[in-house]
């Protein structure tokens, strides 16, 4: 959650390391809004975790997430 320029995880609440604009770690960034047939029908929820969190929320997946890797970053 981004707060007086700076972004903080939502669920541990641990600050994020920021250098300008650009988080210098890992995090995981969620912004969605919820369209017809849901309980949440025109919502917007945006989150921010840190990297450990996001690695223990994916742990608990029924269906592991699918994991390719990149050479090339932008």
């Amino acid at each position: 959650m981004k707060r007086d320029n700076r972004i903080f995880c939502n669920q541990c609440g641990k600050e994020l390391k920021l250098e300008g604009d650009i988080v210098r770690e890992g995090y995981f960034p969620a912004d969605v809004t919820f369209g017809y047939f849901s309980n949440k029908d025109g919502l917007r929820h945006r989150w921010d975790l840190c990297e450990q969190c996001y690695d223990a929320l994916i742990r608990s997946f029924q269906i592991p997430v699918e994991e390719t890797e990149r050479n090339e970053m932008i």
